[in-house]
This record gives C-alpha cells, structure tokens and sequence, in this order.
C-alpha cells in the first residue's frame, strides 16, 4: 500500500508565501517523476509542475515563477514553493508521484495521488 500525504496548505494573505509538502511512504520501490497539480472551485485540475528524479524541472508556459518545485529522494518527499501570493493561486493542491512498489519492481511506474490540501488566498 502507498501513501502520498499532502500537508502545508492554509489560509494566506494574498503577497504571502506558502510551502507545500508531499510525502509519499509504504511499500515503495522507485519514485520517478513526482508533480503538483491544482485545481481552482469549477475548474479542471492543472499541473503545476514536474520534477524527476535526477531533479529536472518543468513548468507548464501557463505558470509564473512564483512556483518552485523540489524533492528529497532519501525522504520520498516533494514541496511546491509558492511565492506573492495571490487570490487566483486558491485551490486544492495535488501531489502526484509515479512509482512501482517493492512488488512492482520491473514494471512500468503507476500514477499515485495525494488526497490535497487547500490553499486559500486573502485579498
């Protein structure tokens, strides 16, 4: 069984900064890629961001800089730096991992979600 666990997310005045964690644990094999997604009230999810394991990122054009992705592979962890806050930044925050487990190892990675954490911003 595998386990993402979002955490970090709150209530936040638009200007301010948030980090957002993911932790991933249980019979785990290989983490590759490892993103964030949102997804705003009447909205699709949309990615956010990517990272692999070697620690390349990627940003979808729609993205500002404000956002920062990074891992720790020894923790099987994520986090999504969001700086400058603002209103239209409000969602839930989605951590995605693909991975095999310790049973799955030599095949092809799986998708894994997290179950969110909301993050809302204040003007």
């Amino acid at each position: 069984q595998v386990q993402l666990v979002e955490s970090g997310g709150g209530l936040v005045q638009a200007g301010g900064s948030l980090r957002l964690s993911c932790a991933a644990s249980g019979s785990i094999g290989y983490i590759a890629d490892m993103a964030w997604y949102r997804q705003a009230p009447g909205k699709q999810r949309e990615l956010v961001a990517t990272i692999t394991r070697g620690g390349t990122t990627n940003y979808p054009g729609s993205v500002e800089d404000r956002f920062t992705i990074s891992r720790d592979n020894a923790k099987n962890m994520v986090y999504l730096q969001i700086d400058s806050l603002k209103s239209e930044d409000t969602a839930v925050y989605y951590c995605n991992a693909k991975l095999t487990t310790i049973l799955g190892i030599g095949r092809p990675p799986l998708n894994y979600w997290g179950q969110g954490t909301q993050v809302t911003v204040s003007s």
